[in-house]
């Protein structure tokens, strides 16, 4: 039988984050992960990437992991919006808010490694992989996790980091809120002839948004949102064929291109647990939300609630309270839903406004970009949501210690 404080069941880039972020804070951590830590730590390019916030960069600054990703990240200096041919257009520009770039891409096989040579490193981390959970109970003193070896693991608090169809969060009985987006996600890198010059572009088309998004060198990470109904055929096509599609989405702006490595297609959805806790059990990143992919929040959600959680925990622990308690929970609670809420609402709604044709709702959408665009005020305060830095911060985002 083992003890920590913790035990954080999912290895993904949010659990080991968290495990970094409570490790070097003096928490006693416990990972639990279902993947072998080897098998990532030989993979080879694959296609995915993230975008990282400038704030979420900040946050694994302070945990000791960006330096792992530094040298491998592209930053994002310029945000162009589009809809369609239109020739209205948003257009944002990192150096009217000083120095820093909106953020980074980063391939996601950068990041994990990163994270699991960090926690390889923090002593007070054990990671448990490749392992099982057979079953796993929350009340009374301490939380018990029954692993499919016979071992058992106990600690004060269960983190759940296990994912869209989280199996803790079902046995806890929490209900989610969910739909299914007639669309599916397809993923890929392309190479150009052309320099990006760090400039992100997300373009508005009928079936949904196109995202092309810098990566180093002469690369660019495809996020393309397609139909439901056509996106399988699209994926299947010979590499001729599909570079054919792809190009006449993306233009010739960076001369001619290419697509490299593996795609990816994922169906897309909505889903918001009604609530984040249980007893000694909460819910972080894709536990207890998901996103449509439009405004590329989703790993930037997930640190958000990391950065949230650690600070609610670590100072619970300097007043010596019971790291799994209600009330304790229910702070992290209330920090992370409402905002939480309000960003799946926003995606949302822009995913709706901008996947149609009708000529009114286009001809509106097309002068709000105008719009936004002639305001400066207006235009800064959305670069300053894009970075990640506005409103009221947990202490990780804004580069300090929880």
């Amino acid at each position: 039988m083992r003890a920590s404080d913790v035990v954080i069941v999912g290895g993904g880039l949010i659990g080991l984050s968290l495990a970094q972020a409570l490790g070097r804070s003096g928490l006693a951590v416990i990972v639990l992960d279902r993947d072998d830590p080897a098998t990532a730590l030989a993979a080879g390019f694959d296609g995915r990437a993230s975008a990282i916030a400038l704030a979420s960069s900040r946050l694994l600054e302070t945990i000791v992991v960006w330096p792992g990703v530094a040298r491998d990240a592209e930053a994002i200096r310029e945000i162009r919006v589009s809809d369609g041919p239109s020739l209205l257009h948003l257009h944002f520009d990192h150096t009217e808010l000083g120095a820093e770039p909106f953020g980074y891409m980063v391939e996601n096989r950068w990041l994990r490694r990163a994270l699991l040579a960090a926690v390889q490193g923090t002593p007070t981390i054990r990671l448990l992989a490749p392992v099982g959970i057979a079953r796993s109970a929350g009340s009374g003193g301490r939380a018990r996790v029954w692993l499919d070896d016979g071992r058992e693991v106990r600690a004060d608090l269960i983190i759940a980091c296990d994912g869209a169809g989280s199996a803790l969060r079902a046995a806890a009985g929490i209900r989610t809120l969910r739909w299914s987006y007639p669309q599916t996600a397809i993923v890929c890198t392309v190479a150009h002839a052309e320099p990006h010059e760090g400039i992100a572009h997300e373009r508005f088309l009928p079936s949904g948004p196109f995202a092309i998004l810098p990566l180093p060198g002469r690369r660019s990470s495809i996020v393309w949102t397609e139909t439901a109904a056509l996106a399988p055929a699209i994926v299947k096509l010979d590499r001729p064929e599909f570079d054919a599609e792809l190009g006449a989405r993306f233009g010739d702006f960076l001369g001619a291109l290419e697509s490299i490595g593996p795609r990816w297609s994922y169906p897309l959805a909505l889903h918001h647990a009604e609530r984040y806790t249980a007893p000694r059990l909460v819910l972080v990143g894709d536990a207890a939300h998901g996103v449509h992919p439009i405004a590329g929040q989703g790993l930037n959600m997930g640190l958000r609630d990391v950065a949230a959680l650690a600070e609610v925990l670590i100072e619970a622990r300097r007043l010596g309270r019971d790291l799994g308690a209600p009330d304790v929970l229910e702070c992290y609670q209330r920090w992370r839903r409402f905002d939480n809420s309000v960003l799946i609402a926003v995606t949302d709604t822009l995913n709706r406004l901008f996947s149609n044709e009708i000529t009114p709702v286009r001809v509106a959408r097309d002068l709000g970009l105008a719009a936004v665009n002639r305001l400066p005020p207006l235009r800064r305060f959305f670069m300053r949501h894009a970075r990640g830095t506005a409103g009221q911060l947990p202490r990780l985002l804004s580069g300090q210690p929880p």
